[in-house]
């Protein structure tokens, strides 16, 4: 090929000129990734970059792409966002039939690299790489990697292969990297600067920590949990599916203000990491939640990375594998903890969150263009999916599914595979009709509607009947399941009230089913269909278990029971069947005798809600004094640091109150300390963003110079003027996140708009939502805000009102047309609880 070189956007391209011309097809769309996947094969990449001291300079860039191509009848087009039209386009004359080698010289696109002063990581997902060097970026054109990166002398650096060089000179260094497995161009990674690195000896393996963190005694306490975590991790995944780990190294990099909670790069996991280091005042919740963000990113390596989903439309079955296989990794770290219950607390809230909307979508969705698919991505996939996983388990039998499981690993290794694939593979090991299942449950939206039907005579059950209604009458659609129902009996030979639970499976595959077993037996105090935590469901309480769970739901004495009742009940109160204010008022009575950690984080959830959601603001100030009394004498009695942690979270997030929010000052002062509660710095920039939205002008100028960390300490200058008490600083805030450079930390500005929209903010915050909304597709466009709905529930989140909602519903009426579905969907489950808080007003 010729040495001549041409300007495309700001890359300089080693090419023939006559080779490229202006491409028209924006995107990766499925159609090109088809031809191409046909045409292409056996490719190598070797990628160098240099990055300059000045965060603002230009990272250079050289590469090298392999490739074996079938057929040069056709021009071939390699995606670059720098080039015109998003692609480099090849004339047939350049190419040839077999293997092809192209060399490029380029300007890294800054986007997808999340430049700092001093550090650097890539994000590559769902299809950024090609935002920053030429590639075939989509997932089943996988690749073999060879990177080398110079950087800055004194920094650090990873990627997915092993390091195989390192050498400094004249200030800069030099670090190369072996040739990887196959992988997809989304799992593509590298990061570099000034990180400390921790290095520990699992089970025979290396295991490498790369990380900010500059107190020390909190490395110190989290790090030997962290490397326990991921060789538990390994060794579980390798035990369940027979398959040694693919990837050879295993490092991890700890981002500050990451934007997702890990991502899945293999050799190279990247993390968020206020989700690991943790503080002293973790709760359970966060310790069990660390410890399945680890088990999930590693179960990745098997499910995603070893065998990736053919399209994006498939995303889900990473994400779901992963989920579901980190809620059966955890369980042996943590025995104490009640398991059945933590899924169901766990996937079914967030997973109903989205179900119950006119939002709602399927699991698995067409996908036309790569440039969409971070909208894939949200609670159906990764929360309903595993419940829906757990039902497929149970109709094929969990020796069936494992052994399905091993098969596709082994069958699709290296490479991509399809949702078809692998249903054909269990559907050969199950009498159930899989194909049918599926469709209920995976291409369809929304859940059923469970009813109960008891009818009683002669003090006995005569017939116990559950129906379920597809809330889209136009379908008439049938979901089958497993449905273990708990009812409800009082001991009659107890001197003290005691409570007995008997529990009843059905298979509810039809518009009803009767529950046989339950005939005969003697008239309940209540009948849960979701007493076992199976069901998936808008479920129905028969008038009189409604009653009796309204006020007596704390006096189930088996937690699972408990927390579905609870789930239940919430259902209800969202629904309009339970009033918002009986219901604080059961969760007030409820929490002193609450003895489930798991279940007391719940409760706290749903107080806030109701707290911030859905009581007016005279209401809130009557019941404003009762609340914090509750949960500062919760505080004061609980026995364990990490519910102590909880309550004090919730404690300072409803604090209205003189008298508490003069308490709270002194806890941030330093004059008082929380009895048994060790604060870390974190708790007390949290403290401080709570008092300033109080009006504390103060607190937070004061919170940044005591700050020490830099990361943090940059995170909340960032957010100061969205906390500000004067309301032009807030617009000025909001007003600059109009510029996409103002929005490339995900976290920080997710935290400035929650702070915007405070409901404490009264009204004034209507005014950011109809140009936050309008926004939207812009955010979703330039990738800065991965999940899009994320920004629409911030923006969402204010204090509900009829104007609010009245501005939203115009917003989705007066939508152009070509608007994304996805995105309007989006906006209709985000403003869920704006619509029927606003109703109860």
């Amino acid at each position: 090929m010729s040495s001549s070189r041409r300007l495309l956007g700001n890359a300089f391209v080693l090419l023939s000129l006559a080779s490229i011309a202006t491409a028209q097809d924006s995107g990766i769309s499925e159609p090109l990734a088809r031809e191409r996947a046909a045409r292409v094969s056996n490719v190598r990449y070797e990628l160098s970059f240099s990055i300059p001291n000045d965060r603002n300079a230009a990272i250079k860039g050289h590469e090298a792409v392999s490739f074996t191509l079938s057929d040069t009848s056709r021009p071939l087009l390699l995606d670059f966002a720098s080039a015109p039209g998003g692609h480099l386009r090849y004339a047939p004359a350049s190419l040839k039939t077999g293997e092809n080698r192209l060399e490029l010289d380029f300007d890294a696109g800054d986007g997808p690299l999340n430049r700092n002063d001093d550090f650097l990581y890539t994000i590559f997902v769902p299809a950024r790489a090609h935002e920053a060097f030429p590639c075939f970026d989509q997932p089943d054109l996988k690749a073999r990697w060879t990177l080398s990166l110079d950087v800055p002398g004194g920094w650090e650096a990873l990627g997915n292969g092993a390091e195989a060089s390192k050498t400094s000179r004249d200030g800069r260094t030099r670090v190369a990297f072996a040739q990887t497995q196959p992988i997809s161009t989304y799992l593509f990674a590298f990061a570099a600067g000034r990180f400390s690195v921790e290095r520990a000896e699992r089970d025979g393996r290396t295991l490498r920590m790369f990380h900010r963190e500059t107190d020390a005694a909190k490395v110190a306490r989290n790090r030997d949990a962290i490397f326990d975590l991921h060789a538990a991790a390994l060794a579980w995944m390798q035990e369940y599916t027979g398959i040694p780990y693919p990837f050879g190294k295993f490092d991890f990099l700890l981002v500050p203000a990451f934007q997702f909670g890990g991502m899945e790069h293999p050799g190279a996991i990247f993390y968020n990491a206020s989700g690991l280091m943790l503080d002293p005042s973790a709760t359970q919740n966060e310790l069990l939640n660390r410890a399945s963000v680890i088990s999930h990113e590693t179960a990745h390596m098997w499910f995603g990375d070893l065998v990736t989903m053919r399209w994006f439309d498939d995303v889900w079955m990473k994400e779901v594998f992963a989920n579901f296989m980190a809620a059966k990794i955890v369980n042996p770290s943590f025995p104490a903890i009640n398991h059945d219950l933590r899924f169901l607390l766990q996937y079914y809230p967030p997973a109903y969150e989205i179900d119950r909307t006119d939002g709602s979508n399927p699991i698995r969705q067409p996908l036309a263009n790569l440039n969409e698919a971070g909208t894939l991505y949200g609670n159906i996939i990764y929360d309903k999916a595993p419940i829906v996983m757990r039902q497929l388990e149970t109709l094929t039998g969990a020796g069936s599914f494992r052994d399905g499981l091993r098969d596709y690993l082994t069958r699709f290794s290296f490479g991509n595979a399809t949702w078809t694939d692998l249903i054909r593979l269990l559907d050969d090991r199950t009498p159930e009709d899989l194909v049918a299942w599926s469709h209920a449950w995976v291409d369809e939206d929304r859940r059923p509607t469970i009813a109960t039907k008891l009818q009683v005579s002669g003090g006995r059950i005569a017939r116990l009947t559950l129906t379920q209604r597809d809330p889209d009458v136009s379908r008439r659609l049938k979901w089958n399941q497993r449905i273990d129902v708990a009812i409800g009996y009082r001991e009659r030979s107890a001197e003290a009230f005691a409570l007995r639970i008997e529990h009843v499976p059905a298979q509810l595959f039809g518009a009803s089913v009767d529950v046989a077993q339950a005939r005969g037996r003697p008239a309940p105090l209540f009948v849960l269909a979701n007493g076992g935590g199976i069901a998936y469901g808008d479920i129905l309480l028969d008038p009189a278990s409604f009653r009796w769970l309204s006020a007596n739901v704390s006096r189930i004495a088996d937690p699972l029971t408990r927390g579905s009742a609870w789930l239940t009940l919430w259902d209800a109160m969202l629904g309009g069947g339970f009033a918002a204010p009986a219901a604080l008022d059961l969760q007030l009575a409820s929490l002193p005798r609450e003895t489930d950690d798991l279940i007391v984080e719940e409760l706290l959830g749903e107080l806030r809600t109701i707290y911030w959601r859905f009581l007016s603001p005279e209401e809130r100030r009557f019941h404003a004094a009762r609340v914090e009394r509750v949960l500062r004498e919760c505080l004061d009695a609980a026995k364990t640091q990490s519910l102590k942690g909880a309550y004090f979270a919730a404690l300072r997030s409803v604090a209205l109150t003189p008298p508490t929010l003069s308490w709270l000052t002194s806890v941030w002062n330093g004059d008082e300390k929380v009895p048994g509660l060790v604060l870390a710095e974190p708790d007390f920039i949290a403290l401080a963003r709570e008092l300033a939205i109080r009006g504390d002008a103060t607190v937070v100028a004061r919170q940044i110079e005591r700050t020490k960390d830099p990361d943090r300490k940059a995170q909340l200058a960032f957010i100061t003027p969205a906390l500000s008490s004067d309301p032009a600083e807030r617009d000025r805030f909001f007003e600059s996140l109009r510029d996409v450079a103002n929005r490339r930390h995900e976290p920080w500005v997710l935290e400035g708009l929650r702070a915007l929209h405070h409901p404490l903010r009264g009204v004034r915050s209507d005014r950011y939502i109809a140009p936050g909304l309008a926004m939207l597709r812009e955010v979703q466009q330039t990738g800065d805000i991965f999940f899009p709905k994320r920004w629409a529930d911030a923006t969402l989140g204010g204090p509900p009102s009829p104007a609010a909602a009245a501005t939203v519903r115009a917003f989705v009426r007066d939508l152009p047309a070509g608007y994304p579905d996805r995105l309007r969907r989006i906006v209709l489950s985000s403003a869920d609880l704006l619509f029927r808080s606003a109703r109860t007003k």
